[in-house]
């Protein structure tokens, strides 16, 4: 049998306000294309791109291996080479303390990841440029295994596919040794096609600078994704350099496409399929 007290304290605790229950957090994302808020659920199923106005989202080089390539094909080459410091370079911090940082944020050694797997059942030499890695920026070692990876295809016959995502060029903080690499890359290239090799070039949101100027514009097949930003400089500096009004757009996939500078837009969520068929076309 109850007591008062107890039936009070019973009536109190039952009129006391419920907490809320919020919202998870991190179950929203904003896109920056249309403004609308997407389910991020639904964008990772649509490999990161906007189901309301195909917006594509920067995905990293991990990611962008698992898009691409069959589950599980994979294989890595030339996983430790790391970052020299030849010229002791030094900004806000040491240059060999800027690279431990950039490897403890992103889990990656440096700005590219190369090996070889499957893309629908066929083989194929692969390498992806990430911008998380001071911009994607090129230096001695993007270089390296850049040019290791297009030995390894040539010596394999194997089709070549090379996904870049660069804002930043030749890395400054590597000097001459940094832009060195883009011819050394340029000339494995060159060695390859003389051997009969197929280069898929895939240019993501943003193939900038030395990257753009060098072996990202090579390809036998230059594929972009959606209104990604291509160019050697960016608009605020050839606009201020060459001081007059630039085209509207002049630098995305869009305009290029028009201009004859790549070959073919495709959205991410096609792209497996095209390269695929593009190897069977020209029967590598």
């Amino acid at each position: 049998m109850s007591t008062g007290n107890e039936a009070e304290t019973v009536a109190a605790e039952s009129t006391k306000p419920q907490a809320k229950r919020g919202v998870p957090e991190g179950l929203w994302k904003r896109c920056p294309g249309c403004k609308q808020t997407i389910f991020r659920k639904q964008a990772e199923q649509m490999l990161g791109v906007c189901p309301e106005c195909d917006y594509h989202w920067t995905v990293g080089a991990r990611e962008r291996l698992n898009q691409l390539l069959d589950e599980g094909t994979f294989e890595e080459i030339d996983a430790n080479l790391v970052s020299g410091d030849p010229l002791g370079f030094f900004d806000s911090k040491p240059y060999v303390d800027r690279i431990k940082s950039e490897q403890a944020r992103t889990g990656l050694r440096d700005a590219a990841l190369t090996g070889t797997g499957m893309i629908r059942a066929r083989r194929v030499a692969v390498g992806v440029t990430d911008s998380a890695f001071i911009m994607g920026s090129m230096g001695s070692v993007v270089g390296e295994k850049l040019t290791r990876l297009c030995e390894k295809a040539t010596e394999q016959k194997l089709p070549l596919i090379i996904v870049s995502g660069s804002g930043g060029g030749a890395r400054m903080h590597e000097g001459i040794l940094s832009l060195m690499q883009m011819a050394k890359v340029s000339s494995a290239l060159a060695r390859y096609d003389q051997a009969g090799g197929l280069f898929i070039s895939v240019l993501t949101n943003p193939t900038m600078g030395g990257v753009a100027a060098s072996f990202a514009s090579l390809g036998d097949f230059v594929i972009a994704e959606p209104k990604a930003l291509i160019g050697f400089a960016g608009p605020r500096t050839i606009s201020a350099t060459i001081r007059i009004e630039l085209p509207k757009g002049f630098q995305t996939s869009e305009f290029l496409l028009e201009h004859g500078f790549i070959d073919r837009i495709v959205s991410r969520r096609n792209l497996k399929t095209e390269i695929a068929q593009i190897i069977d076309y020209c029967g590598k």
